[in-house]
């Protein structure tokens, strides 16, 4: 522990040697006050003090400045010092604003402060224009904290997560900083050049502080937080809060400055609760104050989120412009709980520089050469908040610990305790690691596969595996093998496939897999192992119908361009009907017998629903995210799609080279899918398929194009992908086809308004599910579901009436099910 802080009162020592103009910022009280701008007056050239009140603002050149210290709750304090060598200190002490309403005109008849709300609402896209664009200097860092972390969760020993957690299962787990040059240009451009970026522990890291993450313009009528959050200056914000004029006071300048509280009018709304600081005449932001809850913001993890915003004035340019944020959360799930902060500072603004359309690509982050090479000299030159005696600590073990914890000893060491076989590895599987030379193999437990069907009986497999990994996992080469036998039809079959990464830019995959498995007729696999099992064993019901197939098969997949993936295949297949082989049931129905395997006649038994044939398929599917942005990180491309624009998937399918010449046929296929943020109304989803089938007129009943049905009455997966209510191959068709699902979850805006009802916080979901062939009537659900069911921050229940049509009223059913996240 001693040593510790010597190494951290070293590297403080260092930091404050490059420190230009620093200080203290304290109150009244001397108590340090965290997050104090800090900047030069009528200039964008600024920093903010830490939690410490330390701060360190960047000033080369020797002369006179005139330094500005502003802080909700304080009075601005401005100091004009001249500086003739560095470093220089220069604290200050902030004085209680006094906020007050002696300077409010009462009018009983309307609340003052939806008056000067209103004033903010008709000006609010006004005030939004006057920065079409700019470019400015960016930091963030990033901090996580846990306390008492358990050992384990659900089991699985969690460590000491890469050194984040002392003796008291507690410490810091994430730490990180970038610096950035921006460019944005209303109303959604925005491009970040990463200068340097650094991640406490990982030298080879890569921050993921973008300014993407925290832009969030209170000007706009909602931010996206997890949920789309309504803000209190949004145009229909009156119907989601109510206002109270706290007080006012002036600012340094003589602006009348109004403290608004905003209350949200329904609890679990997506808004805010806070304070929002409206200038007088002008009716901008001077700050903001807002408090959000997890359940607001769906994110249940989350206890609680607070955003701080500042913005400071420039006489030159005549414009507020935000110049610090701060983002305070709690979280705290499975007995874990911590906090956290994500801090950015916005400097050396460029105000409208000209910035056009053809100045933006779909690349909207990008990195400058060795950007995480940068050494403690560059950043104590360039970090506009200085760290904290914590976060000093935390990088200077981290960085001490990566170095052992990367040597081949302390790896070595470290597999020879993980690679112990222990009991538990008989249920869950064993894997055993090399992490020096990158990578591991391992197998499966059979009894974790264990599985009836009325085909093999109780069956189960064996799966092993081998990976090695290249570059920092930019690339890999894989292996994977498994073994299936069925104790009832006495057959043992497998299958062996090799996979190959070749980057993590544009992701290309190439595989070859073969062997004998059983397969779904629907490809999908409508209904699990683990769901079969139950329904037949407990109520005779087997719905999974299988066949064989012994295959060889090659497939490649990679993105073409932005946007656009392609995925082919091409494999050889020998297919043959399979039929029941036992009847074994826990709780025989005496009104019920087993089905046969035939989906085409479930009374069919020992009659094939195909001849067995040989078969050579070729498919070549397109996946299109039209407009999709992306970040250009150098270990790896992540796309972001466009919400405003569906995805389109495009596919065509042949079989040829039959053994029986009936059996080769085409197939086309299209696609579009889309989900959309209706701001307060909630979230519309659809889903829309259809194809058409040619020389396909007697081909066998595996390749038909089959949906998901649903006869169990358990839900499980998206719903936009299943028809709740149809049987498993009622629909299967050789023809065209038409497929549709849409879902609108209101996500609290009809049962929000409920009284009681909205103590509950469940959300109303609404679908429609719509299925056309030719030479059939369509077939329709319609359903209504609580969604967000249970306790506490564990909501994962979903429950759903439905009706059915076809040729009128069908049937309908309840389903229970697992909420889709």
């Amino acid at each position: 522990m001693k040593t510790k802080l010597l190494f951290s009162l070293a590297f403080l020592f260092a930091f404050c040697s490059f420190a230009q103009i620093k200080g203290t910022v304290t109150n009244g009280q001397n108590e340090p006050l965290p997050f104090v701008n800090i900047f030069l007056e009528n200039t964008y050239i600024g920093t903010t003090s830490n939690e410490d009140g330390n701060y360190e603002l960047n000033i080369t050149e020797p002369k006179s400045y005139t330094i500005v210290f502003q802080f909700i709750g304080f009075k601005t304090l401005k100091k004009t010092i001249s500086v003739e060598t560095f470093p220089f200190v220069l604290d200050a002490t902030l004085v209680d604003e006094e906020i007050s309403l002696n300077e409010v005109v009462i009018n009983s008849e309307e609340n003052p402060a939806n008056i000067i709300m209103r004033q903010a609402i008709a000006n609010r896209e006004a005030n939004q224009e006057r920065i079409r664009s700019y470019k400015a200097d960016f930091y963030s860092r990033g901090l996580i904290r846990i306390k008492d972390a358990p050992e384990k969760i659900l089991g699985s020993e969690i460590g000491d997560l890469g050194g984040g957690l002392d003796s008291t299962r507690s410490g810091v787990i994430y730490l990180s900083e970038t610096v950035s040059k921006l460019e944005f240009l209303r109303p959604n451009k925005l491009k970040e050049k990463i200068l340097a970026s650094k991640v406490s522990g990982d030298s080879k890291g890569f921050s993921f502080n973008n300014a993407i993450d925290v832009d969030f313009d209170l000007y706009n009528n909602t931010v996206e937080i997890g949920n789309k959050i309504i803000t209190p200056i949004a145009d229909n914000a009156f119907g989601y809060y109510r206002y109270v004029l706290e007080g006012v006071f002036y600012d340094d300048r003589g602006n009348l400055i109004n403290k608004i509280k905003a209350i949200p009018r329904r609890k679990n709304d997506p808004v805010f609760e806070g304070f929002i600081y409206i200038i007088e005449d002008q009716w901008t932001i001077y700050a903001a104050e807002l408090d959000l809850t997890g359940t607001q913001a769906r994110i249940p993890a989350v206890d609680k989120i607070t955003i701080t915003q500042n913005f400071s004035f420039s006489e030159e340019d005549a414009i507020w412009a935000k110049i610090s944020q701060n983002i305070d959360f709690e979280y705290g799930l499975f007995g874990i709980k911590g906090d956290g902060r994500f801090t950015a500072v916005f400097s050396n603004y460029e105000f409208n520089p000209g910035l056009k359309r053809k100045d933006f690509s779909r690349e909207i982050v990008s990195f400058a050469d060795e950007a995480n090479k940068k050494d403690s000299i560059f950043w104590n030159t360039v970090r506009p908040v200085p760290l904290t005696l914590e976060e000093i600590t935390d990088y200077v073990k981290k960085d001490s610990l990566q170095l052992i914890r990367d040597s081949k000893v302390y790896k070595d060491s470290v597999d020879t305790v993980d690679n112990q076989f222990k009991f538990e590895n008989l249920i869950g599987g064993y894997t055993y690691k090399n992490t020096y030379e990158n990578w591991s193999m391992g197998l499966t437990s059979p009894i974790e596969t264990i599985s009836f069907n009325t085909v093999q009986g109780w069956n189960a497999d064996i799966n092993g595996f081998y990976r090695k990994s290249y570059e920092d996992n930019e690339r890999y080469i894989s292996f994977n093998g498994s073994i299936n036998y069925g104790f009832s039809d006495e057959r043992i079959r497998g299958t062996l496939g090799a996979t190959y990464k070749f980057n993590n830019k544009s992701r290309p995959y190439l595989s070859l897999a073969g062997g004998v498995t059983t397969q779904q007729f629907n490809g999908n696999n409508p209904i699990s192992k683990s769901l079969n099992t139950g329904f037949s064993l407990f109520g005779e019901e087997n719905y999974m119908k299988i066949y064989e197939t012994a295959f060889i098969q090659t497939s490649y997949s990679n993105e073409i361009v932005n946007g656009l993936r392609l995925n082919s295949s091409l494999n050889y297949q020998r297919r043959q009907p399979l039929f029941n082989t036992t009847d074994q049931a826990w709780y025989p129905q005496d009104d019920r017998v087993y089905t046969s395997n035939n989906p085409l006649n479930e009374s069919a038994f020992g009659v094939a629903p195909f001849e067995t044939h040989n078969l050579i398929k070729f498919s070549l599917n397109a996946r299109i995210n039209f407009a999709q942005n992306y970040l250009s990180y150098p270990d790896g491309k992540y796309n972001i799609p466009n919400s405003k624009y569906p995805t389109l998937t495009l596919g065509y399918e042949k079989g040829f080279a039959s053994s029986i010449e009936d059996y080769n046929f085409d197939q086309i296929k299209i696609g579009l899918r889309q989900g959309l943020n209706l701001n307060s109304k909630g979230r519309f989803d659809y889903n829309i398929k259809a194809g058409k089938f040619f020389n396909a007129d007697d081909i066998a009943f595996v390749d038909f194009q089959h949906f998901n049905g649903n006869q169990t009455q358990v839900g499980t997966g998206s719903y936009l992908n299943v028809f709740n209510n149809l049987p498993y191959y009622v629909g299967s068709t050789n023809d065209s086809y038409l497929e549709m699902h849409a879902e609108h979850d209101f996500n609290g805006f009809i049962l929000g308004r409920l009284p009681l009802i909205k103590k509950l916080n469940f959300n109303l979901v609404v679908g429609a599910h719509a299925l056309a062939t030719p030479n059939t009537n369509s077939y329709q659900e319609y359903t209504i579901g609580l969604d967000n069911i249970g306790w506490g921050k564990f909501r994962f229940l979903r429950l759903d009436y439905l009706r059915s049509y076809q040729s009128g009223f069908q049937s309908d059913a309840i389903i229970i099910g697992l909420k889709v996240f």
